[in-house]
């Protein structure tokens, strides 16, 4: 276990778990800053090969404790797994007794599990934030034994009977939020289609996109305005697919705006991961979404059918996004104006712009409640040694 920083025991902080992609990170590091702002001690962890978390907010103590994936291992690699995390609850155990938090908040992925393990043994109140519209499985583990689960999605599957659930949302990035003041504006002369296939690219958008616009009536085409995510070895392929299409296009691999862009766009693409489709609704963009289709327990299906169950977007299944349906789809999204602002206004309907603040107010309450236990029970202590001595 290892720590840049000790948080102190002035007051007891709030420590928060998890993995090292973005899709956990992003919604830890919402709440960290959220509950920072209200005057919270914060303490972030995550195992030891995360990168990622913490990086926008330097000023927070990062503890790093063991982990290990046992999900697509071999039966030896599973057992290494295991005897990383536990090797991980035992560190955790001591970052505990340390740190002597108020309540932990677990956002998911393995490296996560340690930590929520501990405080079970430890009876710190646990709090899970889910994203996605379906139960991750270290969430699923945990869920039994949380004082609250928030959800990001009103229905969220694999949630245990008992459990008791808070609608939150998934917080988002502060650009995101202000991106969110940009109203919508029905096409004009221009037809702007911004295309994303997540943090690594979808082949599948490449491969049928480009061929798909190309197909559409030359009137149509003059006013595309194109702006598409790409893996680096097929941009060159898709940027010439574009030009013998007559079709204005920028791509890249990465863009850093993408708030902006989300917000001047008529019509967004892309893969339906739990950050992607909670952006979308936030800033009210009507979407194309393609799930991706070997994502864990198909949850990107689940977030994608939540978002078009409101009327704010339209699902293709990657086995069926071939050029033929996905020119079907453009030609009847972007020859009717009106079902792209009908599409907008219901993606934003379901946005939670105040995420962040939702589940810091439900951790705010589970923290009050376990201080409250604790004084309680110290003061029937106390009670119960004077009667003793007195008798």
């Amino acid at each position: 276990m290892t720590a840049p920083h000790n948080i102190g025991t002035a007051e007891n902080p709030i420590l928060l778990a998890a993995g090292g992609t973005g899709g956990h990170v992003f919604p830890a590091e919402a709440l960290a800053a959220e509950l920072l702002r209200r005057g919270h001690r914060v303490g972030l962890v995550t195992d030891t090969r995360g990168q990622g978390f913490g990086q926008n907010l330097p000023e927070l103590p990062l503890y790093r404790i063991p982990a290990g994936t046992p999900s697509g291992r071999s039966a030896v690699g599973k057992l290494m797994s295991i005897v990383e995390i536990g090797h991980g609850v035992v560190s955790a155990l001591t970052l505990l007794g340390l740190t002597r938090p108020v309540a932990v908040v677990g956002f998911g992925g393995y490296p996560a599990l340690p930590l929520l393990l501990a405080a079970k043994l430890r009876k710190i109140p646990i709090v899970v934030h889910e994203q996605n519209a379906v139960l991750g499985r270290v969430n699923r583990l945990v869920a039994r034994f949380a004082a609250r689960i928030a959800t990001s999605f009103p229905a969220t599957h694999f949630l245990p009977e008992q459990a008791v659930v808070t609608v939150t949302g998934n917080p988002v990035r502060p650009a995101i939020l202000a991106a969110a003041d940009v109203p919508y504006t029905a096409p004009d002369q221009s037809l702007r289609v911004l295309i994303l296939g997540g943090s690594q690219g979808a082949r599948v958008l490449s491969d049928s996109v480009p061929a798909a616009l190309a197909s559409l009536p030359p009137e149509m085409k003059k006013r595309l305005r194109i702006v598409q995510q790409c893996r680096a070895e097929d941009l060159d392929r898709v940027r010439a697919a574009y030009t013998v299409a007559g079709i204005q296009a920028e791509t890249a691999t990465f863009f850093s705006d993408v708030a902006q862009r989300l917000a001047v766009a008529h019509l967004v693409v892309s893969r339906s991961g739990a950050s992607s489709t909670a952006e979308i609704a936030v800033i009210g963009r009507p979407s194309l979404l393609v799930p991706y289709a070997h994502a864990m327990d198909d949850h990107q299906t689940a977030n994608a059918q939540a978002l078009a169950h409101a009327g704010g977007a339209e699902v293709i299944a990657q086995d069926k996004f071939t050029p033929e349906r996905v020119a079907m789809a453009f030609n009847d999204l972007l020859a009717d104006p009106a079902q792209l602002a009908d599409m907008a206004a219901h993606a934003r309907s379901v946005g939670r712009p105040l995420a962040a603040q939702a589940l810091a107010d439900l951790v705010e309450r589970v923290a009050t409640e376990h201080r409250r236990a604790a004084a309680n029970a110290q003061s029937a202590a106390q009670d119960h040694s004077v009667k003793r001595t007195a008798a």
